[in-house]
C-alpha cells in the first residue's frame, strides 16, 4: 500500500518544495476512500483541506437554481482541486461526486497556508493551477452552451491529457463510457458514437474501459 510519505513525495507540486517544506506537508496529509457514488461533499460544506485524488475519479458540479445540472470539471489520479475555497475560508460552490472507488489525500488548511505563507515554489504550482482550472471551468460552460455533444466528449476527454493539470499523464486512460458520459452530460449511448466518430478520425483508440489519444491537441480543439 502507498504510505503517506509517497503520496507527498509523489504529488505534482512535491517538486516545488524544499526538503524541509515537503516534510511540513507530509506532517499535515492524511487519507480517506470513498466509494462509487458517494459524495465527497455538497454545495455549501466548508471543508478544513485541500484534496488530492490518489486513486480513482471524481466529479465537481453544481444545478442551477433552474434546476440545471453543470458539471465543471472531472479530477482523476494525480489532480488536485479545491485551492480557491480554501485560500478564502468559504464554503464549496459545488458537489463532489465518486464516480468510481476512490482514495483521496487531503491536507490540512494549516498546512496548505504554511505553505503558501512560506513556499515561494508552492505559490508558483498555485498560479498555475488556478489559472488552468479557471480556464477549464470557464470552456466547460462554453461546451455546454455551443457544442455537440461529440465535441463536448472530445474536449472533456482532452483535459487528462492537461500537462499543466497532469505533467505525468501518458496517453492512455481507464475510463468506461458510463464515467465519461457522467463528465460530459450525455448519455453512454452518445458516448459511444461520439467515440467511433473520433477513432474514425484518427484521434483515439478506444477498447473496453480504455483509451488512447492519439492527437490530445485536436481533441481540446475540436467542434464539430
Amino acid at each position: 500500500m502507498t504510505t503517506k510519505r509517497d503520496i507527498a513525495g509523489e504529488a505534482i507540486w512535491a517538486a516545488e518544495l524544499t526538503d524541509d517544506e515537503l516534510d511540513r506537508a507530509r506532517r499535515g496529509l492524511t487519507e480517506r476512500l470513498f466509494s462509487k457514488g458517494s459524495y465527497i461533499c455538497h454545495r455549501g460544506d466548508r471543508l478544513d483541506h485541500w484534496t488530492g485524488v490518489v486513486e480513482g475519479l471524481i466529479k465537481i458540479s453544481a444545478i442551477s437554481a433552474a434546476g440545471k445540472a453543470m458539471t465543471f470539471a472531472g479530477v482523476t489520479d494525480g489532480g488536485w482541486f479545491g485551492e480557491g475555497s480554501v485560500l478564502k475560508n468559504e464554503p464549496r460552490q459545488y458537489d463532489v461526486v465518486a464516480i468510481r472507488d476512490t482514495r483521496l489525500a487531503m491536507l490540512s488548511r494549516s498546512s496548505f497556508l504554511w505553505l503558501y505563507e512560506n513556499s515561494t515554489g508552492f505559490n508558483r504550482f498555485l498560479v498555475r493551477q488556478l489559472n488552468e482550472r479557471m480556464g477549464q471551468f470557464i470552456a466547460t460552460i462554453e461546451y455546454d452552451r455551443i457544442l455537440g455533444p461529440t465535441a463536448r466528449v472530445a474536449r472533456n476527454l482532452s483535459w487528462f491529457f492537461n500537462r499543466t493539470l497532469y505533467p505525468r499523464a501518458g496517453t492512455t486512460i481507464e475510463i468506461s463510457q458510463e464515467e465519461l458520459g457522467l463528465l460530459a452530460g450525455v448519455s453512454r449511448q452518445v458516448v459511444n458514437r461520439a467515440l467511433r466518430a473520433l477513432e474514425d478520425e484518427g484521434l483515439l483508440k478506444a477498447e473496453h474501459g480504455r483509451i488512447t489519444v492519439v492527437d490530445a491537441e485536436a481533441l481540446s480543439h475540436y467542434e464539430v
